[in-house]
């Protein structure tokens, strides 16, 4: 009966040694650590001059000045002189466009040169509405259809931007009439740098 006893004992002390060492906690599986990385979105911006960069100048106005009557429907509705620096290195011609972003139904265009001669630094004022100007630039059409300097006449209210931008091209405009959907067909990918000045006039 002792033997009996004595046997129970040992198989219950090694069955409590066995159940304890096979329930010992499981360590938590290892998982990868994700890191975030913050990554910056915002585009590098370029200045809207840089000093001693391609530059545009309308008359002897500062940039964001209202245009004189005289370049508008206000006066004699001349074109203003307009003149430009730094122009890239292998610029075959200049285009000029002259927009006002602000008008009622879209963007209206005012004037549109092109194939100005790489050489010309100025476009004199009171321009006349021929095709060909005397320095050799084209005339392409306005937003009005019209050839030519239109001056800028907005409603009555609020004052517009007039946008003049000079874009330096890389080869000539092989077209005799233009407008403004085709001048910018034939600028797209030929731009070798642009020049903008803004001004502003209301009635």
């Amino acid at each position: 009966m002792k033997h009996w006893i004595n046997l129970l004992i040992v198989l219950y002390v090694v069955t409590v040694v066995w159940a304890s060492g096979c329930s010992a906690p499981l360590s938590p599986p290892a998982f990868p650590v994700l890191t975030h990385v913050a990554t910056s979105a915002a585009p590098t911006q370029a200045p809207a001059t840089v000093p001693g960069g391609f530059s545009i100048h309308v008359d002897a106005l500062d940039p964001g000045a209202v245009l004189p009557d005289a370049y508008t429907c206000k006066g004699a509705g001349e074109s203003p002189e307009i003149s430009w620096e730094n122009a890239p290195q292998g610029t075959k011609s200049f285009v000029l466009i002259v927009d006002d972003p602000d008008a009622p139904k879209g963007t209206f265009t005012h004037w549109l040169l092109y194939n100005i001669p790489p050489q010309t630094r100025r476009i004199d004022r009171a321009q006349p509405n021929a095709k060909v100007l005397p320095g050799g630039a084209q005339q392409a059409d306005t937003s009005t259809g019209s050839r030519g300097y239109f001056p800028p006449c907005p409603p009555i209210g609020p004052a517009h931007r007039y946008v003049f931008s000079l874009y330096a091209v890389d080869y000539d405009i092989g077209m005799p009439t233009a407008d403004r959907a085709g001048i910018d067909w034939a600028m797209s990918g030929h731009v070798l740098g642009q020049a903008t000045v803004t001004t502003t006039f209301g009635r």
